[in-house]
């Protein structure tokens, strides 16, 4: 498997004070905004919300999202571009990732690393390939374990969450992988397609 990886110097630390948690992405049943909010509620920080909400979502924004923004604490601050995102992820003490699927990758946290903002995020899909539990953030079971790590949370460096990042997930090393597959099956006549079934 070959990782995704973003441009290193696309996304960097700013010099902001970390003071809220963030969730970042879409409004979506599977992605668990409620359960975001249920968290940094149960914490007592304040959440900033950067999400877009598709056609598809409505409902359930209406239904579950819209109500639980009423009361203080969440704050609700709509899709954000590419220049905000480094401001918005290195303001954040962390990342909120409450996903209840299979998550194919999730680049909203190698972009939360390369700001050197841990991951907080459920134990799903490729969460266990991207998050180096105790290092770039941590890997929980459900709410309560979120908790939890939000309390761990000043044992992470903040610059070594960056390293982390520069490590695993730059475009560079994502280049430089599938140059090493490539020249593996260019060399090895065994190697072929083949079907499986």
């Amino acid at each position: 498997t070959v990782h995704h990886g973003v441009p290193a110097e696309r996304l960097t630390p700013q010099p902001v004070t970390p003071s809220y948690l963030a969730f970042l992405g879409r409004i979506a049943p599977e992605k668990r905004p409620d359960t975001a909010i249920r968290i940094a509620r149960r914490c007592g920080i304040p959440l900033r919300i950067a999400a877009k909400v598709d056609r598809a979502d409505e409902e359930y924004f209406e239904q579950v999202i819209k109500p639980m923004l009423r009361e203080p604490g969440v704050e609700m601050i709509g899709e954000i571009n590419e220049a905000q995102k480094p401001d918005f992820l290195s303001g954040a003490l962390a990342l909120l990732m409450p996903i209840e699927w299979p998550e194919p990758f999730g680049l909203v946290m190698i972009e939360a690393m390369a700001c050197g903002t841990p991951v907080i995020a459920f134990n799903r899909g490729s969460v266990p390939e991207i998050v180096d539990n105790g290092v770039s953030g941590f890997i929980v079971e459900d709410e309560t374990g979120a908790v939890g790590a939000v309390e761990r949370l000043h044992r992470l460096n903040r610059g070594g969450v960056r390293q982390r990042f520069e490590e695993r997930f730059t475009a560079r090393r994502m280049a430089e992988d599938y140059l090493v597959l490539y020249r593996r099956l260019s060399v090895d006549p065994r190697q072929h397609l083949r079907l499986i079934g």
